[in-house]
């Protein structure tokens, strides 16, 4: 283990030293976008993950799939943007140009050793003995950035403006291992802010950052995988797998418009226990949007993805029904329309079109 470590220290060292700085000096951010051996790691990171989804998780989709099928060709842009977005590390970015801040929360910039001692509402400053035991410290901060994804997510859901954004992760009719990223960047942009201020007011270190990303990320690469993995009776209530995931990503049932309102859960499954929003033993149901507006996102590439979601986000975040929580389809002029999940029989379709499906 000690070699494996100085092996990865000496392989952050030399992109940082060879390819991080030059390029930071080349842009002149050398001194305005963070310590270079940071983001050096994170990229780093961001390369050992992608090859755990392709090396890893996207066979266990070919051995043991929830539903299979004829034509990958949805699943193409997923990919291409998964690539897009963790080599572009959007989260840890944030966090490093957000660091300089980190002296408004009490914190000093000197080093990760001391960030989480000196922060003022750091979880050591509170609670000073657990800087003697860093692997507990990380699992607290690890529950708190979930709880915080948790109310995050279901807020994403909530409002309507925001879901105009999100709904571009649900609309995916075939969802995979790369589907996780598959998000606009506005969207990403809001979350991995909230994150990163999160991260920095209870003084998190850059490099555990770094890492509660990866584990969160990597968790749910595998909780959006096309299987019938799950974890069981037990394990099942405390972590989110690809079973409980799909659920929250299902097509709206006209039967039971509500059931996909479920399975918000990062990573710990127990938060949807706790407040209610859990759903087990419902068998394997198809993914995407009951909203046509938001489905045809499935015929667009990359560029247009991005378009289509500002669009939906523009019509929203405008108007005053953008702003009033619940559950939307879009209108003409991409507006929120209210869904009805009550209405009776022969009213129009867009009455049971909002939400479908979520992460």
């Amino acid at each position: 283990m000690p070699s494996l470590a100085h092996a990865w220290t000496a392989l952050v060292d030399a992109f940082s030293r060879h390819g991080v700085l030059p390029l930071l000096q080349w842009l002149h951010l050398d001194g305005l976008a963070g310590d270079p051996r940071e983001i050096a790691e994170s990229l780093l990171i961001a390369v050992a993950q992608v090859a755990i989804i392709a090396g890893l998780f996207r066979p266990l989709e070919s051995f043991w799939p929830a539903e299979r099928w004829i034509d990958r060709r949805l699943t193409r842009v997923d990919r291409q943007y998964t690539l897009w977005m963790l080599l572009g590390i959007f989260p840890l970015f944030s966090y490093l140009v957000l660091t300089p801040f980190a002296n408004y929360f009490g914190g000093v910039s000197n080093g990760p050793d001391t960030s989480s001692r000196d922060s003022i509402l750091g979880i050591t400053h509170w609670f000073p003995v657990l800087g003697q035991h860093p692997l507990a410290l990380f699992l607290v901060y690890y529950v708190i950035y979930d709880l915080v994804y948790y109310t995050m997510h279901r807020v994403q859901h909530a409002l309507p403006w925001w879901w105009a954004l999100h709904s571009m992760h649900h609309s995916t009719r075939q969802m995979s291992c790369w589907t996780n990223d598959r998000g606009s960047l506005v969207d990403g942009f809001i979350q991995s802010m909230i994150l990163a201020v999160v991260g920095l007011a209870i003084g998190v270190a850059p490099t555990d950052f770094a890492w509660l990303m990866l584990l969160g990320e990597l968790v749910q690469n595998f909780s959006h995988t096309n299987t019938r993995l799950n974890f069981g009776p037990l394990f099942g209530r405390l972590f989110v797998d690809p079973t409980f995931h799909r659920l929250h990503h299902m097509r709206v049932d006209p039967e039971r418009p509500g059931l996909h309102n479920c399975n918000y859960g990062q990573v710990f499954s127990i938060w949807d226990v706790l407040f209610g929003t859990a759903l087990y033993g419902e068998p394997i149901r198809p993914t995407g949007v009951g909203d046509p507006v938001v489905d045809a996102d499935n015929e667009h590439g990359l560029v247009g993805l991005h378009w289509a979601a500002f669009r939906r986000f523009w019509g929203a975040v405008r108007t005053l029904d953008g702003w009033k929580p619940g559950e939307v389809s879009f209108g003409p002029g991409y507006r929120p329309v209210p869904v009805d999940h009550a209405a009776p029989p022969g009213r129009h379709a867009t009455s049971l079109q909002g939400e479908t499906i979520g992460d």
